[in-house]
């Protein structure tokens, strides 16, 4: 298959290219830069010139592929509304070049956007209001609605923490905060949960949904379901050799600025659905190991 894939470069998406590349898949990626392309070239893809925000060389991509990975997504929070709003755009002119194809595109989404009161929350679950996530929702609609459309649609929901030895997703961005603090926080008890994956497992689980995913399903990339944040901070202060420690509800906007929605936020999330369905088996090493064993 010629798998067009958008954030192919980046921390999920190279490892998903490399491994659509060892079975056997032609991949072309979209590059807005030389940069981009040169690292393209260098895991073997091909390259297909173009950007989110150039809807055209969207619809050329999808439309010249046997199937579609959206990965591509800007996690900075500078514009976050204009970014949402990108995605949209993005998604729209994917599924218009694929409609009727019967042809596959698969998403990425966030578990964030889920409010489970308590209980992990499942692949059934619509994203709920006054969550972190909750303005992705639209664009994993709009996703899933494509599979009225004769596109054989799916969506992956990642966790907080997709990781490996080098990076940790928001664990990460907590490790950086935190030694600028000198201090690794939590919030009152810090018995909120994250759920998280390792990135050979979401990369994975990218390939199963790319080749066999009914159409309008929601997947759940979960490897664990939730780690209690406290212990998430713990294993940060040691690894980093600073203090951890409780702060008051009241500091949390003070402390954790944009990451404050998430550090008090309960998400745990179950993948078992997602496991029987395409016979997905997490195997990866757990968040806290690799935290613990961070690469410099």
């Amino acid at each position: 298959m010629r798998i067009f894939i958008t954030g192919a470069t980046g921390f999920i998406g190279s490892a998903v290219t490399a491994n659509l590349l060892k079975s056997g898949h032609e991949v072309v990626g979209l590059a807005r830069s030389d940069r981009s392309a040169e690292s393209l070239t260098a895991l073997g893809a091909k390259v297909h010139r173009g950007s989110l925000e150039d809807l055209d060389s969207l619809k050329s991509g999808a439309a010249a592929s046997d199937g579609v990975i959206h990965l591509a997504f800007d996690n900075g929070f500078s514009d976050f509304e204009g970014t949402i709003a990108n995605d949209f755009r993005a998604i729209t002119a994917i599924g218009e070049a694929l409609s009727g194809s019967g042809k596959p595109f698969v998403a990425a989404s966030v578990t964030t956007m889920l409010n489970s009161h308590q209980a992990p929350a499942t692949e059934d679950l619509q994203g709920t209001e006054n969550t972190p996530g909750f303005p992705r929702y639209a664009a994993e609609k709009n996703i899933i609605d494509l599979s009225k459309k004769g596109v054989r649609s799916s969506v992956v929901r990642l966790p907080p923490c997709v990781h490996d030895e080098t990076r940790q997703g928001f664990a990460t961005a907590l490790k950086y905060l935190a030694q600028e603090k000198g201090i690794s926080a939590y919030v009152a008890k810090g018995d909120n949960r994250w759920p998280a994956v390792h990135r050979s497992d979401a990369a994975r689980l990218f390939q199963l949904a790319l080749e066999s995913a009914p159409a309008g399903t929601v997947l759940h990339g979960v490897g664990e379901t939730g780690i209690e944040f406290s212990k998430i901070a713990e294993v940060i202060g040691r690894h980093s050799n600073i203090q951890t420690t409780s702060i008051s509800k009241e500091k949390t906007g003070e402390h954790f600025a944009w990451l404050s929605p998430f550090v008090t936020f309960d998400n745990p999330a179950s993948s078992l659905y997602t496991q029987q369905l395409l016979n997905w088996e997490p195997k990866g090493p757990t968040l806290l190991h690799d935290i613990e064993h961070q690469k410099p």
